[in-house]
């Protein structure tokens, strides 16, 4: 004779509970519990420049791609265009000077537009410097992530 086992919904329920937090604490840790080749693979994320130009971030170096002509970019203002099929944003804040960032708003992910002073999300009005990407106001928590720029020549580069 065999002991009857206690199924009932509340122990199931237990049960799973406990598995469940244990799964969702791991997949908080700050580093990976285990790694398969290609796991996890894909785009590094964004990569950011300091004011001396010099790139830094995480992966490895793609090559640069040509995003946009120099010609193309008001001073003072912004275009919209993509990077890998990705929407981003480019300023000429000064003559010569190009920056760049993602589209994505940081409140709910909405594609951000360039403005006649600045980049506009327009779910929810959030706005956004065109020069540092900092937030001028709105639901935005921060300011857009930022995407490497070069000038080569007339060609404005990412990547």
């Amino acid at each position: 004779m065999t002991p009857e086992l206690d199924l009932s919904r509340r122990n199931m329920i237990l049960a799973g509970g406990s598995t469940a937090a244990a799964v969702a604490l791991a997949a908080c840790s700050s580093t990976p519990a285990t790694s398969s080749p290609g796991a996890g693979a894909g785009p590094a994320g964004p990569v950011t420049t300091d004011p001396s130009g010099s790139a830094s971030g995480s992966g490895a170096s793609a090559p640069a791609t040509e995003v946009a002509k120099l010609a193309d970019i008001p001073v003072g203002g912004g275009i919209a265009a993509t990077l890998n099929g990705q929407p981003i944003l480019l300023a000429q804040p000064t003559a010569g000077t190009v920056v760049g960032f993602s589209a994505k708003c940081t409140h709910q992910g909405c594609k951000v537009a360039p403005a006649a002073t600045e980049f506009d999300c327009p779910c929810h009005q959030s706005r956004f410097d065109l020069a540092t990407g900092k937030v001028l106001g709105g639901p935005a928590p921060r300011a857009l992530d930022k995407v490497t720029i070069t000038v080569d020549g007339g060609a404005v580069m990412a990547g």
